[in-house]
């Protein structure tokens, strides 16, 4: 239900994890299950009472991730949307697989209040998604848009994999140029990382399969980086590229260390500094809920030195940087740190803040690295120095 509050509202998000799968991708160690699809009714309906029995505040963004929440019927979707208590205008986005949408599904979601869908296209070449154990058709991902479009939806977003081993140049080039023939809102584009336990970590551990490479991922990215710019699409955040006005919303409260409920198993929520997660198979979660308990797992009380490393390592991926007045540029190494990192042409911040160059971005956990072990150095006594 939508609610006019006027624009006051603070920013406050609702994630919803949907955690079924038609099959697991070779790279996946999120909280997904092939085999659980006979859960879905009862899913659904644990959802819909989690929202009744926690959520408080109006929603100004929610996300339904997964998982592949489009593999759920539309139906069951919208009713955990229709109980979720929003603002008019609020953003609601679906991750969606291209293989299990459809127009009169799409068309679902728009008319219950669903206003940007997110497609997992990976890669357009066909042996790339192979060997990521994808199974759609990349031609599905053109019919998916064009049946976006046909539904209603202005806002798009496409994920992409880079450097997946066996991706040529060539590769990246013929999907970057698929990707943006579709004219997507949003563009997200990721490095292929290698998590230990999955399929692809237990290859590349037994040596039948070569780790991504660093360099063919920092030339890919830059590749990437310019092919969005030319189409009008600006970085954002590291991985993410957006037409003026086409930001996520929801991702943007994330990095800004906002507050947002956790819905489903294996959710994580946050408020005012006090992070927690809920029980991670579907199985518990759905009995811990019909049980009338909380779902939660566990939490955490993030202390104040915690919330400040956060703060810089959220805020120096994002375009806007962090604000170089909120630094303790007095503190010892701080100040020095922040030229070396100048000097190295890894930082910029002529403007008043502090924000990654695109080599910056490349290496951007080192810069962070050296930043959060600057402030980690006490601030000298006055007249000490």
């Amino acid at each position: 239900m939508g609610r006019d509050n006027g624009g006051v509202t603070p920013a406050f998000g609702v994630y919803v994890h949907i955690p079924f799968c038609s099959t697991r991708c070779d790279y996946c160690d999120f909280a997904t299950w092939t085999d659980r699809e006979h859960l879905i009714d009862d899913y659904v309906d644990a959802c819909v009472r989690d929202v009744g029995r926690q959520i408080l505040a109006p929603a100004t963004s929610v996300f339904f991730g997964g998982g592949t929440p489009s593999l759920i019927p539309a139906q069951g979707l919208t009713r955990i949307l229709d109980a979720i208590d929003r603002v008019a205008g609020a953003e609601v986005t679906v991750e969606c697989n291209p293989d299990s949408i459809d127009l009169e599904k799409l068309r679902q979601y728009h008319e219950a209040g669903v206003n940007r869908v997110s497609f997992g296209v990976q890669s357009m070449r066909a042996h790339v998604l192979a060997s990521l154990g994808r199974t759609h058709d990349p031609a599905n991902v053109e019919h998916a848009v064009e049946s976006a479009r046909a539904a209603g939806f202005d806002r798009i977003n496409l994920d992409v994999i880079y450097g997946t081993p066996g991706e040529s140049v060539a590769d990246w080039e013929a999907t970057l140029d698929a990707a943006l023939a579709l004219e997507p809102e949003h563009v997200s584009a990721y490095a292929l990382t290698v998590e230990a336990g999955t399929p692809l970590g237990k290859a590349v551990a037994a040596g039948e399969r070569p780790a991504p490479d660093d360099d063919d991922q920092a030339r890919k990215y830059e590749l990437a980086d310019d092919r969005f710019a030319a189409a009008g699409l600006g970085w954002y955040e590291i991985s993410n590229w957006a037409r003026p006005g086409g930001e996520c919303r929801h991702n943007l409260l994330y990095w800004a260390q906002g507050d947002y409920a956790a819905v489903g198993c294996a959710a994580h929520g946050h408020t005012s500094g006090r992070r927690w997660w809920n029980v991670r198979t579907p199985d518990r979660y759905i009995a811990a809920i019909a049980a009338g308990e909380s779902a939660e797992s566990a939490d955490e009380v993030l202390d104040a030195a915690t919330r400040e490393g956060e703060w810089l390592t959220l805020g120096i991926r994002t375009s806007g940087g962090i604000k170089l007045d909120a630094l303790p540029v007095d503190s010892p190494g701080v100040a020095q740190t922040l030229d070396d990192l100048d000097q190295a042409g890894l930082l910029d911040s002529r403007a008043g803040r502090v924000v990654l160059t695109r080599r910056g971005r490349l290496l951007a956990n080192e810069v962070t690295a050296r930043l959060l072990l600057a402030l980690e150095q006490p601030v000298a006594p006055a007249g000490t120095r």
